[in-house]
């Protein structure tokens, strides 16, 4: 069977599953895709509310740069993607340091001077990883040419791609000992922080070619995106709805439905069915248990370091608060103690210039912290009392930091949300609201996109190489690879 005659079902409009979607669209596939909510991107989209746009999650455009995944996917689909790049990635603050995250990496050096071989390192593997997931990468090995395919393109990389392999096992923290930055806990602080942003875990524990790239995020330029994070999804829907294909939404799939090893279609909340020669599962795998009733994908990493949820606030502000930064992203990280749960923040706020973001002098702000999500649902099932008050006491030492940084936040908030990690799994359906994808601790044991179904996979921030848009348009190129192997194996 040719990949044109494929009916592809897509279930989730967040970025991975959309991207997927659009390419095998884009090949002459019939693709539907069926969201639960009534507006794409998942943890990337933007939500209204109250005269506000809101980003919901994720918050930063990136991997546009040239040669970097989303830029990729454009060219190939001809988007173009309504960004801009910005000057400063995101302003990060502890105690007295303030640092500005750009592309020439100055303002760290100038206050962490030892730390420059580090980074002349780490840009150069850096340089090197984002040539090599250009077109998807075959990682875990699922197949003879998933082998061949890593082998010549480690090949066309040589000498370089040999000095990967001195850090496939070693952790972030033991890389900063070869260069005896381990015991400057400032700048080890500042280095877990930004891991736990994009790798889900810190220093310790953070393989360290994982780390490479991630760090890279400021160096490869952040992005502004027009309108909000969930323009980027809304451009793929578009696209896939132009090349033949449907994107419904209200559309919660509740049963997938199978014979022996082979997926044939799916079932949704409102009595419709469809029937399916692919489908592509934009969820964790805890959410696909649930829809096959059976394990059919592989066991989770272990758990050096365990999965995150997060708590939200969704801010109407003054804009004057944030008048005088060069950024539109900060990070305020507590003095000392556990990174995330109230004690490091992330803060976005929406562009002053941008029409339909918010209230005439105002600006929607998006405020995110690490939270564990066990101690969320104990108290849900408390009561009602119970959950309220453990949502407060999240909000006050949320908002308790960022007044430690900026001593009139309070005063110029004029409307407020809070989003829990049972917020969170009520309207992404993840279990346990497990958002921004797997601790990246290992390049070994990763989950692959393949599930015991024959024709149904997963993509998304569930599978190598994990969360972020690079990350999860990275997963949906192997995943469509994938899709074309199996479909040229189908006889008619």
């Amino acid at each position: 069977m040719k990949v044109q005659e494929l009916n592809v079902v897509v279930i989730g409009a967040g970025v991975g599953g959309l991207a997927a979607g659009a390419l095998l669209a884009h090949k002459g596939a019939q693709v539907t895709v069926l969201e639960a909510e009534e507006y794409a991107g998942g943890c990337a989209a933007t939500f209204s509310r109250g005269g506000y746009r809101f980003d919901a999650g994720a918050t930063m455009g990136c991997g546009f740069h040239p040669g970097g995944p989303m830029a990729s996917l454009g060219e190939e689909l001809g988007i173009g993607w309504p960004v801009t790049p910005e000057a400063v990635a995101w302003h990060y603050r502890h105690k007295n340091l303030q640092l500005d995250l750009s592309r020439q990496r100055s303002e760290i050096i100038h206050h962490f001077p030892r730390s420059a071989p580090f980074w002349d390192e780490q840009a150069r593997l850096a340089k090197l990883l984002w040539h090599l997931s250009k077109n998807g990468l075959a990682w875990p090995i699922q197949s003879v040419g998933d082998a061949r395919h890593l082998v010549l393109s480690a090949l066309s990389q040589l000498p370089g791609t040999a000095r990967l392999l001195q850090f496939a096992t070693t952790t972030t923290l033991q890389w900063l000992k070869r260069h005896a930055l381990d015991t400057d806990l400032e700048f080890v602080r500042f280095i877990d922080s930004q891991l736990l942003v994009s790798v889900q875990t810190t220093s310790p524990y953070a393989n360290a070619l994982n780390a490479a790239i991630a760090l890279d995020l400021p160096a490869a330029g952040a992005y502004r995106v027009k309108g909000g994070m969930g323009s980027i999804a809304e451009r793929l829907a578009a696209f896939i709805e132009a090349h033949g294909g449907a994107v419904l939404y209200r559309k919660e799939v509740n049963r997938i439905d199978s014979v022996r090893r082979q997926v044939i279609g799916v079932e949704t909340s409102d009595g419709s069915a469809l029937a399916a020669d692919m489908v592509l599962a934009n969820l964790t795998p805890e959410s696909l248990v649930r829809l096959t009733g059976e394990e059919c994908v592989a066991a989770a990493p272990r758990a050096l370091s365990p999965y995150w949820s997060a708590f939200t606030l969704y801010l109407g502000m003054e804009a004057a608060l944030f008048t005088d930064l060069r950024a539109h992203h900060l990070q305020l990280v507590g003095q000392s103690g556990e990174l995330g749960e109230g004690n490091s923040i992330f803060v976005s706020f929406s562009p002053t210039d941008e029409p339909g973001r918010a209230p005439e002098g105002l600006c929607a702000v998006t405020i995110s912290t690490h939270a564990r999500p066990e101690a969320w649902f104990e108290a849900r099932e408390r009561g009602e009392a119970a959950y309220m008050e453990l949502k407060n006491r999240y909000t006050e030492r949320t908002l308790d930091l960022f007044s430690e940084h900026f001593p009139l936040a309070r005063q110029a908030i004029r409307s407020i949300t809070a989003a829990t990690p049972v917020s969170w799994e009520r309207y992404t359906g993840r279990f346990h609201g497990h958002v921004g994808g797997y601790p990246q601790c290992s390049l070994f044991g990763v989950r692959s996109p393949v599930t015991r179904f024959e024709n149904l996979f997963l993509v998304g921030d569930s599978i190598f190489p994990g969360q972020s848009l690079p990350g999860v348009v990275t997963g949906a190129r192997r995943v469509v690879e994938l899709v074309r192997r199996k479909a040229a194996k189908i006889k008619l």
